[in-house]
């Protein structure tokens, strides 16, 4: 028989349990470098928040706290700056119009790709994402000319959504791309079309379905850049959200508006992460 040790245990239970025990050790410390990794990011994230979130409740004296700053969101206006809901209002249909034209252009344009003349793939990635390497100032000084023609017939800023479109190809194909990757596109549509459906039905309501986190991730990014733009419609003299509160801190006093404004701007960009989230959770439970 083989030997046993004084604890009661064979050389090759002792073997057998070191590198369990090396396992566990290394679970912990990785644990640990997590807990640390995301205590950092949460309080960079969080403190600045807490922060903008403070000065929106300061009264208007010192030490005092009062909710005027987030009534005035709904009602604040000053000379020769519109009302402050009615840039909130504009920001908001931009923000839908871009999601709608992004991806009305590009889900069935990828799918289309990637089932019929992929050799476009390429070509398609190198266009969606050029705006990446173009700034701001440069779509401005080639979109100028054409603005300003367009401004002559009265047309309100939502006409700031084909520039919309442009800024979020490159992040919405990227989220696009992914979730259309991680499927098995040609059997889904082989399968469909030997069972009588058109293309547009295996675009709609086979693939499409099988990429909604993708489409929900595009979705989150044109909204959270669209919420968040202030170069080009400041530059091409339209109003939009944060135009306004660009021009409420140079033209007034009151900065309690502006972080308030700011700060629920955030926090509705937070909540439709959070159905994101939940959303995707919710698929992958059910698969």
């Amino acid at each position: 028989m083989a030997a046993v040790t004084a604890l009661g245990e064979t050389p090759a239970a002792e073997s057998a349990s070191h590198p369990r025990g090396m396992q566990s050790r290394r679970r912990r410390r990785l644990n640990l470098f997590r807990y640390v990794v995301f205590t950092v990011f949460g309080l960079f994230f969080v403190l600045p928040l807490l922060a903008m979130a403070r000065f929106s409740l300061e009264g208007t004296k010192l030490g005092t706290w009062s909710l005027l700053a987030w009534r005035q969101i709904t009602s604040f206006q000053s000379s020769g700056i519109p009302p402050l809901v009615s840039s909130i209002e504009i920001t908001l249909e931009l923000a839908v119009i871009t999601c709608v034209i992004v991806l009305a252009l590009l889900v069935p344009t990828m799918i289309w790709i990637r089932l019929r003349v992929q050799w476009l793939a390429r070509i398609m990635e190198v266009l969606c994402l050029l705006p990446l390497t173009i700034p701001a100032i440069v779509l401005v000084v080639g979109l100028g000319p054409i603005y300003n023609r367009i401004q002559h017939y009265s047309v309100s800023s939502l006409m700031l959504f084909w520039v919309y479109v442009i800024l979020a190809l490159p992040y919405a194909y990227r989220a696009l791309a992914a979730g259309l990757g991680a499927i098995d596109v040609t059997t889904l549509s082989e399968a469909a079309r030997s069972l009588g459906a058109s293309w547009f039905t295996v675009i709609v309501r086979v693939i499409a379905p099988n990429m909604r986190e993708a489409i929900l991730n595009a979705l989150l990014l044109t909204w959270a850049l669209v919420l968040g733009e202030f170069t080009i419609a400041y530059l091409l003299l339209y109003n939009n959200l944060q135009e306004e509160l660009f021009s409420i801190s140079r033209n007034t006093p009151n900065a309690g508006v502006i972080f308030s404004t700011s700060f629920a701007a955030l926090m509705f960009a937070f909540v439709l992460l959070l159905i994101l989230s939940y959303a995707g959770r919710r698929r992958r439970g059910r698969g």
